[in-house]
């Protein structure tokens, strides 16, 4: 297998052929900030809070999706990213309506430790205060849209993972949303198979377990892991 050699904030390492940024970065134990990545499925480049700087290029790059090269000269915390950072994440809690004294999630949430990271003690841009709705119709779980980042975990989850499909997204600039079936309630769309992992997906409280209490919920992560790992290396339990 050929193997590339690049610098990542002044650090030589190496990286497979068809590795990511992201990848070579984690192997060699350097942090890049993400939220729409998630171990084991698909990379989509939702959140952008991954961009890095490479030299000779004049965009910032997302690492999830840009394959390492050989002789790349990769930064992934500079001055400019680390204010671009703040800002995605600003514009997220502005975008939403994220309420984190009243969530299931409070206190695990992803979203709020990226706030803690990159810095955000308020929110320069006027909130937008979307009407969006909460969809309990199913027995087990819900969603509230009003908490979802776009992230695409949960679709790529059911799609990659489950193989049912339950997810996908709709519509264009601030009416995009996540949808289950064709844009059907929850509780009626038959591929559901009720598994939970689009619960556990989710970084924030937008899709939760009904009866969950404030600052309850807890994705169990492992669980996904255990889940990946068997599909990937066939070493399924019987």
């Amino acid at each position: 297998m050929a193997v590339h050699t690049l610098t990542i904030n002044d650090q030589l390492i190496s990286a497979r052929a068809g590795e990511t940024i992201l990848d070579a970065a984690r192997d060699a134990g350097i942090h890049i900030p993400t939220l729409c990545h998630l171990e084991g499925v698909s990379d989509v480049g939702a959140c952008r809070l991954c961009l890095v700087e490479i030299d000779g290029s004049n965009k910032l790059q997302p690492a999830c999706v840009t394959e390492a090269a050989e002789g790349m000269v990769v930064h992934t915390h500079t001055e400019k990213l680390a204010d671009y950072r703040r800002i995605t994440v600003e514009l997220l809690f502005a975008e939403g309506n994220h309420v984190c004294a009243v969530c299931v999630a409070n206190d695990h949430c992803e979203l709020q430790d990226m706030a803690v990271e990159v810095g955000m003690d308020h929110v320069r841009f006027p909130y937008q205060h979307p009407e969006r709705e909460v969809d309990i119709s199913h027995p087990q779980f819900g969603i509230d849209h009003n908490r979802c980042i776009l992230c695409t975990r949960c679709v790529r989850v059911c799609d990659e993972i489950e193989g049912a499909h339950v997810w996908d997204v709709a519509n264009r600039g601030s009416d995009t949303k996540i949808i289950s079936g064709l844009n059907q309630s929850w509780g009626e769309v038959e591929a559901c198979t009720s598994c939970g992992k689009c619960v556990d997906a989710c970084p924030t409280g937008s899709i939760f377990h009904k009866g969950a209490t404030v600052g309850s919920k807890q994705g169990d992560r492992q669980k996904l892991e255990f889940l990946i790992n068997a599909r990937t290396k066939g070493e399924w339990t019987r």
